[in-house]
């Protein structure tokens, strides 16, 4: 029998290289089918590969390189330690009484979408700068009140990430490199401003957290004199299935057990602590803007890296999603229009319910965490959907566009594999491969609340606009 007979004549082995649908039809032909997924580098644009191109160029990759390993050191060398709580205007650059501080890049009153409006009128009434929702519009459209991005404030920022100057934040120190970063408290249930929700009894808690919950953990600090060494805290609450984003269950769990001796020290009434416990113990979340703040001031340390092609921020308005990269220094944003997230949705609502994606979380993932560890929390997809070999794919593929592994931070099930850490920008382009991020999903409209849980990713113009800067500012 001819070598061509015994091809027709045995099962075949096919790698599909491409369009996924040409899989299906093979294997309705009863034949093994390996799917290889590729997309052309940079999606086949010329003025995209002409950038990869000049990048490539062997003295322009030394400059990159370098830079590149420059600022990973500075990310897995960063010590992030809880050293304090205090009201934003007591400790954020920049604050003022009428400052009203937002999650994503930039964005005007008049383009906010439903959450962030509803959060801001929402916080201008728990300030008393209006006295009802409709009064907070009037006076957030006049031009009286400065909106600003959380991140250009050495700030994050859940969901809306609306932060106003009463509210109190953490005060998180890089012991290794000396910068600090801030993230308000967690108002731990569903319906509360960071998801736009804006009734009296949002108003009514942040007013609680504004006068007991927020001033007994700024005593319970002051007790401390070495603070929380968040790094480390991170590690453990990772082998222990969080993934440090949307579960936090170890984590809360973690830093509560951390905080309690001092709070059992402070000079507030037993009624007023067994308030706080049963606050904290209401919902796993409080742990949640703690690694935010970890991530923000690990981040901020490799930020500003002449040549360097790493991100070092991911944030969304609700409108539009925002990048910054180390290289290019200070608050140059590149931008692309934020995302649907896919995900299981709380009963009554549809998808046709969700606002599109937002919130300074993303920064776990720009760390590496979140959606970038979910191998670490096979229970996550329980919230935001799929399997848990998906869980587990997710942390392996990130390694494919990030620069190396965070010896300091661990994932047990793949062999004490450190998280991928260090999105670099060409990785992403040159593969097609974008960054994963999972998160919570607000209702589009003001005043409801969170409605669900899910998977989204960047949009790709934003890497590209990032690209092409780099091509031109790296010579």
């Amino acid at each position: 029998m001819s070598k061509i007979n015994e091809l027709f004549n045995s099962k075949l082995n096919v790698i599909n290289v491409g369009i996924e649908s040409f899989k299906e039809d093979m294997l309705k032909q009863n034949a093994n089918v390996t799917h290889l997924e590729w997309t052309p580098p940079g999606g086949g644009k010329p003025e995209i590969i002409a950038a990869l191109d000049k990048l490539e160029d062997p003295i322009i990759a030394e400059k990159i390189e370098a830079a590149n390993k420059e600022a990973v050191e500075r990310i897995i060398n960063s010590q992030p330690v809880l050293i304090g709580f205090d009201q934003a205007i007591n400790v954020v650059p920049g604050m003022t009484k009428k400052m009203i501080l937002h999650a994503g890049p930039p964005i005007t009153w008049e383009k906010m979408n439903g959450p962030m409006k509803g959060a801001v009128t929402g916080a201008l009434v728990f300030e008393g700068l209006a006295k009802d929702l409709e009064e907070a519009a009037e006076l957030a459209a006049s031009g009286e009140i400065t909106f600003s991005p959380c991140h250009e404030h050495n700030c994050v920022g859940s969901m809306a990430g609306v932060t106003s100057a009463s509210m109190f934040m953490h005060i998180v120190e890089n012991k290794t490199y000396g910068n600090i970063a801030y993230t308000n408290l967690s108002e731990q249930l569903s319906k509360i401003l960071r998801m736009g929700a804006n009734d009296q009894s949002v108003i009514d808690r942040l007013i609680w957290m504004r006068d007991v919950f927020g001033p007994m953990l700024r005593d319970a600090m002051k007790l401390n004199p070495n603070g929380i060494d968040l790094r480390l805290m991170l590690a453990q609450a990772l082998h222990m299935g969080d993934e440090c984003h949307n579960r936090n269950v170890a984590g809360t769990t973690l830093l509560i057990q951390a905080l309690t001796p001092y709070i059992l020290q402070t000079n507030f009434t037993t009624e007023q602590k067994k308030d706080v416990f049963d606050f904290v113990a209401s919902s796993d979340y409080f742990s949640g803007p703690t690694w935010m703040a970890l991530a923000k001031c690990a981040l901020d340390a490799a930020h500003g890296i002449k040549n360097s092609t790493i991100v070092t921020t991911m944030a969304r308005n609700g409108v539009e999603f925002g990048i910054r990269v180390s290289g290019m220094e200070g608050n140059t944003w590149f931008t692309g229009p934020a995302q649907k997230v896919v995900g299981p949705m709380f009963a009554g609502y549809k998808p046709e319910d969700s606002g599109l994606d937002i919130g300074d979380s993303a920064i776990t993932e720009t760390y590496g965490i979140g959606g970038f560890a979910m191998a670490t929390a096979p229970a996550i997809v329980a919230l935001v959907g799929g399997t848990v070999e998906d869980a587990i794919g997710f942390s392996t593929k990130m390694k494919e566009i990030t620069t190396t592994e965070n010896p300091n931070v661990t994932i047990p099930l793949l062999n004490f594999m450190g998280i991928p850490t260090g999105i670099d920008v060409r990785k992403v382009i040159q593969t097609g491969i974008m960054p994963i991020i999972n998160t919570a999903i607000a209702h589009k409209e003001a005043g409801i609340g969170m409605i669900g849980a899910g998977i989204t990713y960047p949009p790709v113009e934003a890497l590209e606009k990032a690209l092409l800067a780099l091509s031109e500012s790296i010579q």
